[in-house]
């Protein structure tokens, strides 16, 4: 009876909440109705942005300003220790690990995915129904990370040479003649590799499907210009095509290095960070959630943050150097 009560509070709760919330929102375009003359304008940024302004300040700019100042906060979330948990994450030898791996991650599975994606952009733009074969390969973008992670935990499933295989790997590199085939997740350092190849499975899709429509949206007069110039080739993929994609190619990267930075459901599917192949995010949730040390934790989501600050200034910078240019 007393956990019906409670949930029955909580549900009043969240409806009571969702009322106002809808109650504020028709107060705003009431008034922006009513508004006339010079109060006209105001009022319509007001109707328009007020309510995209107060949600974007409660679901993002106040639990990253709260996470910001737990970070200097100890295990409790109350006592301030100032840097120490940044201090923790740099200078502990046993955090080099997940360190690297985010490293590694960073550099490896966006370039394989970018540059996968370009080439069968490429080579898809020429064959016939291209719309089947770019459907299949964009597919693994429908999936979610968890279920990717449990696909492909099928595919390096380990299993001793003499009983029946089911993970795909093994058995194939058994036909290959390898007789005793490693235990894929546990063999250091090659698994953080394999644990890379789900990410460019699922994001060599997006990747494709951009790129493609930058391509296609070449002019055909400078293909053609390039072409009566001598450009064939390789000398038209990396003169031509390649300058004319640019800016595209720069945000395909940058949001694929956006993705991997938040890495997190694959790991803890696959690895649970075990095995050499821990990374920021899920150092983050174990720390926060499984030790229950939220200063730590913060410290690692700011940490996170931050690295994703330089690849945003940068993409913006290019994408207004394009408009100038334009």
């Amino acid at each position: 009876m007393e956990q019906l009560t409670s949930g029955l509070a909580k549900v009043g709760t969240a409806l009571g909440a969702v009322a106002i919330v809808l109650g504020l929102l028709l107060i705003i375009f009431f008034v922006g109705a009513r508004a006339k003359g010079k109060l006209q304008f105001p009022a319509a940024i007001i109707v328009f942005l007020g309510p995209a302004i107060l949600l974007l300040a409660y679901g993002l700019i106040a639990p990253a300003f709260l996470t910001t100042v737990g970070s200097f906060k100890g295990p409790n979330g109350q006592d301030f220790v100032g840097l120490q948990n940044y201090g923790w994450i740099f200078t502990v030898e046993a955090n080099r690990t997940f360190l690297i791996n985010t490293v590694l991650w960073i550099v490896i599975a966006p370039l394989f995915s970018t540059g996968i994606g370009l080439m069968l952009a490429l080579l898809l733009d020429r064959m016939r129904r291209e719309s089947i074969s770019k459907s299949l390969i964009f597919m693994p973008m429908a999936i979610s990370f968890v279920g990717a992670g449990i696909i492909w935990g099928l595919v390096y499933e380990y299993r001793d040479p003499s009983q029946e295989q089911v993970g795909l790997l093994s058995q194939i590199v058994m036909w290959l003649g390898v007789k005793e085939p490693p235990n894929w997740l546990l063999f250091q350092p090659w698994n953080n590799f394999f644990l890379m190849v789900i990410m460019i499975w699922i994001q060599v899709g997006f990747a494709m499907v951009v790129l493609s429509a930058a391509i296609k949206a070449i002019p055909g007069d400078v293909v053609e210009a390039a072409e009566l110039d001598g450009a064939t080739g390789w000398k038209l993929f990396s003169r031509v095509t390649i300058p004319m994609v640019r800016s595209t190619l720069i945000v395909v990267l940058t949001t694929i290095i956006i993705a991997v930075l938040k890495v997190f459901d694959i790991v803890r599917v696959m690895t649970n960070g075990n095995f050499g192949t821990q990374v920021v995010a899920n150092e983050m949730y174990a720390q926060a959630f499984v030790q229950f040390d939220v200063g730590r934790g913060s410290a690692l989501a700011v940490v996170l943050f931050v690295a994703i600050i330089p690849l945003i200034a940068y993409n913006v910078i290019q994408l207004r150097k394009e408009r100038t240019i334009r």
